[in-house]
């Protein structure tokens, strides 16, 4: 049998079975299963450590039409558990293109199946919301993989930060200063962070240190910065309430941005509540809608929990921005505090940068802290 006849299955905890060909590596992974709608922008979305803990479905059918490249790239390795598509695109081209994709979901062990009606996966999660699954080209028994799924550990109270967090602090890379602002010291809580968020941070002149998601609010104000930055990571956000407890230390001590996870967090730091969505919110076309202005942005989005609306405290938290599809919470700033974060990634890679100016903000509320 050759590589292009491997055969793969997806089983999913409802006993519904997908069956492709593989690419990629072999072997058996077990993830929540999910779709992005993102056109462009695999490589990115390989390794975004968000997706830590999650088989991957796109939308798109043709993945892999510009290969792959060391730059385009969010982290050291890809996170997914498994990665499907409508047709894999074997003769890439593109100028930048230094391998196939299936080169490199084999160099980082990443199970890839192609031939599967990714448009009948995405309608069943829409209809019955995000479930464990499971991708095997070695145990090929339909009823075998769904109890293996069923078997598998889902999302809800797991801590999967720790398995992307960086283990000690490390400073990123400063840029030239292309800027009015001064020059500020951020730390950045590593949840998963983007890369391209800390270079976006570095690229406004600010001198920022990546510290390892269980740091201490004691350590993080040893390092006397400016600001504080949460990243976005993967999972759910109940599940570290430790990280939660430190960040509750750290409100009114530096102005703070959070971004997605970190977002949360600061949501569940604030007091309140939060919760799965039925099929998350993933790709580069979701719309936000700013509450102050009334201006709509087209946002990147890949979150599949939320923080509940209800339960946060008008009287200290104003809510700025929702999702106009389900009304779904999509930015937050607190009413007393140098305070704000946002669900989407303003960072984009992949996606549109229409939210970028928040970086910009981050700058702002320092720089007023810092004169009051």
């Amino acid at each position: 049998m050759s590589a292009k006849d491997r055969k793969a299955i997806i089983a999913l905890e409802d006993g519904r079975v997908f069956e492709g060909k593989a690419f990629g590596a072999g072997g058996e992974r077990y993830g929540e299963i999910v779709f992005n709608t993102s056109m462009t922008g695999y490589q990115e979305i390989l390794t975004d450590p968000s997706y830590k803990g999650q088989i991957v479905t796109m939308t798109y059918p043709l993945i892999g039409n510009y290969g792959t490249n060391p730059e385009d790239v969010e982290s050291a390795r890809p996170h997914v558990e498994g990665f499907v598509v409508r047709e894999y695109i074997r003769h890439y081209s593109n100028w930048r293109a230094q391998g196939s994709l299936e080169d490199f979901l084999k160099q980082y062990n990443i199970i890839g199946v192609e031939g599967v009606d990714t448009r009948a996966i995405t309608r069943h999660i829409r209809s019955v919301g995000a479930m464990r699954a499971i991708i095997s080209t070695e145990d090929l028994d339909p009823q075998e993989l769904v109890r293996k799924a069923q078997d598998s550990p889902g999302l809800v109270g797991r801590d999967l930060v720790k398995e992307v967090t960086c283990q000690e602090p490390y400073p990123w890379p400063s840029m030239e200063k292309l800027h009015e602002f001064p020059s500020f010291k951020v730390v950045a809580m590593d949840f998963g962070a983007k890369r391209n968020i800390l270079q976006i941070l570095a690229g406004l002149g600010c001198e920022v240190t990546v510290v390892p998601a269980h740091t201490s609010a004691e350590e993080i104000l040893g390092l006397s910065p400016d600001g504080i930055f949460l990243s976005n990571g993967p999972g759910d956000p109940a599940g570290v309430p430790s990280v939660v407890a430190e960040v509750q230390k750290l409100l009114a001590k530096r102005p703070i941005f959070g971004i997605c996870l970190g977002h949360q967090i600061l949501g569940l730091a604030f007091g309140g509540r939060t919760f799965k969505l039925k099929f998350g919110h993933r790709g580069g076309n979701q719309p936000v809608k700013d509450l102050r202005t009334g201006r709509i942005a087209i946002t990147a989005q890949n979150h599949g929990f939320c923080v509940d609306i209800e339960s946060m405290n008008n009287e200290e938290v104003e809510l700025t921005h929702i999702n106009p599809n389900d009304g779904t919470l999509e930015g937050m700033r607190h009413r007393h505090l140098p305070i704000y974060s946002v669900q989407y990634h303003p960072e984009a890679s992949p996606g549109p940068h229409d939210a970028q100016g928040l970086f910009e903000g981050f700058l702002a509320i320092m720089k007023a802290y810092q004169g009051n």
